[in-house]
């Protein structure tokens, strides 16, 4: 295992000097990206000399030119030109780069300054264009408006290029000393730039040797002078044009995939040395793009409609409980990898349906007909368990402080209800929901006792129910059923109980058995014409979008729990089940529409494009997105 390290902590926490020291231990070789950051590796880190290779951060290869061959592109014909380019954000610094024009511009009235990209995006969530318009109102108040350009827009490589080339000069005005890594500085190298830089560790290593001018942070006259310098002697520019492009010729993509190629066999040497097996990685799908436009399609200003006629809203069978806490869950799980409000209005109505649907004694009504009238008929334990599951992972998420006051209320409302329930999915589902309750709240005795009463009902109707042949706890396996085992070892990670784990472990590992094609090596889902009774035949067909999408969720928390590469293939393999690694090899994911197919037929796929089948689509793919990033924690990853 090779690891590349973008940047290298100078003053790292506890934590983050543990963490870094474990993925050393686990590496053969490490990439570092500066000599710098190597020798904060040996210091800081304790990281032995042998296993640090440094490989600079790469960049394109481009002819030196001269500046002049694109300017006439950019309407800088015959003017000197400076650039700074990047996604903007406050640590850039550029206010001080302006500052530094208005002294320019007096002794180089037709000099130029481009400030090329956009906002970067979480600045823009958080800020909008706040910083932007006060950059332009700034040079509108120096009066130096025809001579600083913001063009404020994502470039293309080929586009960077040739407002690389036809820059004089790079100017570096970033405000951040511990910047290990810079893009931008490596781009303005291997293009042949002469750079005026504030003092980051980058740059003081990459601009040594005459290969740039260093200026103090926050410093507008010590920038202003540099570039003075530079516009003033073009013998010197030319010099230091040419110090920088032969020293960035080491960066260019053929040079660093070259070094890498080196480290590598050097890595596979050096493991073959040291006896060990090769690893063998957890391979994931390359994963589709999260789309929720089906789902927004199925939802109104009420909620989610349970069914679809093909696509098409069905509007005769109204809304349930059961879907609408399932697609709360889904955005709640986009809010927390994606952070984008947008998912803000689905969520409220998904919210806002759960807060109607709650009697005052906190039991949920789960029917509403699409004329607004909920049916008695139409109540379940399981909406009742999906609804706190639903809250649960609302209050271990990272929701507003409303919201989050709304998911606790309506959590507690619930809690008394617990004692009613008896159905074992139900029992699950409210299982769950303590769980993940109780990783934002561990101290909450009330909701740890009404765990501890549940999460032992279920464990004792496994024990109860299960034969040698038969570890389950019902004589017919059917609906969701990773579900139980899921909440057995939910339960037992958050109550430290060694005997849940293993008796959901176990539950779990004869589930994949009995669901797994012994030819194929895919998942085969029970189907439910007929489910599958014990000591009967086995339905093969219709097999549930609902199944799958439970046995992403069950084999990850089981991977979390035990720390087994075996459950991350297992949750890929029920993932690949939407994809088309099934019994029919058909997908049940349409990217046409963003929609999932209702279930597997024995024909092929139900066409129809309901809630559950989508929503267990959206919940399973943005689990998968969620293990890509590696987010390890007690009960989460």
């Amino acid at each position: 295992m090779v690891t590349t390290l973008h940047t290298v902590l100078h003053g790292p926490s506890h934590s983050q000097r543990e963490v870094l020291q474990e993925i050393a231990t686990r590496s053969t070789l490490l990439i570092a990206q500066t000599r710098k950051s190597a020798e904060m590796l040996q210091k800081i880190y304790g990281v032995p000399e042998e296993k640090i290779v440094t490989i600079y951060h790469g960049a394109p290869d481009v002819p030196f030119l001269d500046p002049a061959y694109y300017k006439d592109q950019f309407g800088a014909e015959g003017r000197p030109l400076i650039l700074t380019f990047g996604l903007l954000s406050p640590n850039k610094g550029i206010e001080y780069a302006i500052e530094a024009m208005a002294d320019v511009v007096r002794e180089f009235p037709q000099a130029l300054y481009f400030v090329v990209g956009a906002t970067h995006p979480e600045v823009k969530k958080r800020y909008g264009e706040s910083y932007r318009l006060s950059l332009e109102e700034r040079v509108r108040q120096l009066g130096i408006e025809e001579n600083v350009v913001f063009h404020n827009r994502y470039v293309s490589l080929e586009e960077l290029i040739k407002f690389l080339v036809a820059a004089d000069i790079f100017l570096a005005p970033y405000l951040v000393r511990e910047q290990a890594v810079s893009g931008t500085i490596t781009y303005a190298l291997a293009t042949g730039k002469a750079i005026v830089s504030t003092p980051s560790w980058y740059a003081e290593e990459m601009l040594a040797d005459g290969r740039g001018i260093l200026v103090p942070f926050r410093d507008a006259r010590a920038m202003a002078a540099a570039l003075f310098d530079l516009l003033w002697y073009e013998a010197k520019r030319d010099r230091m044009r040419k110090a920088a492009y032969e020293f960035g010729r080491q960066m260019v993509w053929r040079e660093v995939a070259g070094q890498y190629a080196e480290a590598f066999e050097r890595a596979l040497v050096l493991h073959a040395q040291a006896g060990k097996r090769p690893f063998r990685a957890f391979k994931l799908h390359t994963l589709p793009e999260v789309d929720l436009s089906h789902l927004r399609r199925l939802t109104d200003e009420t909620g989610v409609l349970q069914h679809a006629v093909y696509t098409i809203p069905d509007r005769r069978f109204g809304y349930t409980t059961d879907d609408n806490a399932r697609a709360l869950i889904v955005t709640l799980l986009h809010w927390d990898l994606f952070g984008d409000k947008e998912i803000w209005p689905l969520m409220h109505i998904y919210f806002s349906f759960l807060h109607h649907a709650q009697n005052e004694d906190g039991w949920f009504r789960n029917l509403l007909t699409y004329d607004r009238s909920f049916v008695p008929e139409g109540d379940s334990e399981d909406a009742q368990g999906r609804a706190i599951w639903a809250l649960g992972n609302a209050v271990a998420g990272k929701l507003p402080e409303d919201l989050l006051t709304l998911s606790i209320q309506m959590f507690k409302k619930a809690l008394p209800t617990w004692e009613r329930l008896s159905a074992v999915r139900a029992l699950a589902f409210a299982i769950l929901g303590g769980a993940y309750y109780l990783e934002k709240f561990p101290g909450d005795t009330e909701v740890k006792g009404a765990l501890q009463e549940r999460a032992q009902q279920l464990y004792r109707a496994f024990v109860e129910g299960e034969r040698a042949d038969w570890p389950w706890p019902e004589d017919i396996l059917s609906y969701d059923n990773a579900r139980l085992p899921h909440a057995l070892i939910a339960a037992g990670r958050t109550l430290e109980r060694d005997d849940f784990v293993r008796k959901g472990i176990e539950a779990l590992t004869w589930l994949i058995q009995v669901q797994t094609d012994p030819e194929g090596n895919h998942l085969s889902l029970v189907g439910n014409q007929g489910w599958y009774p014990r000591e009967g035949e086995r339905a093969k067909f219709d097999q549930q979008p609902l199944d799958a999408a439970a046995l992403v969720d069950a084999c990850r928390e089981a991977a979390v729990v035990t720390g087994d590469v075996v459950w991350w293939r297992e949750m890929e393999r029920a993932f690949a089940w939407f994809l088309g690694r099934n019994d029919l090899g058909v997908p049940l994911y349409d990217f046409t529409t963003g929609g999932c197919y209702d279930g597997l037929q024995p024909t092929g796929v139900n066409r129809n494009q309901g809630a559950e089948s989508t929503i267990s689509w959206l919940i399973s793919l943005l689990l998968m997105k969620r293990t890509l990033r590696r987010r390890t924690g007690p009960g989460r990853v």
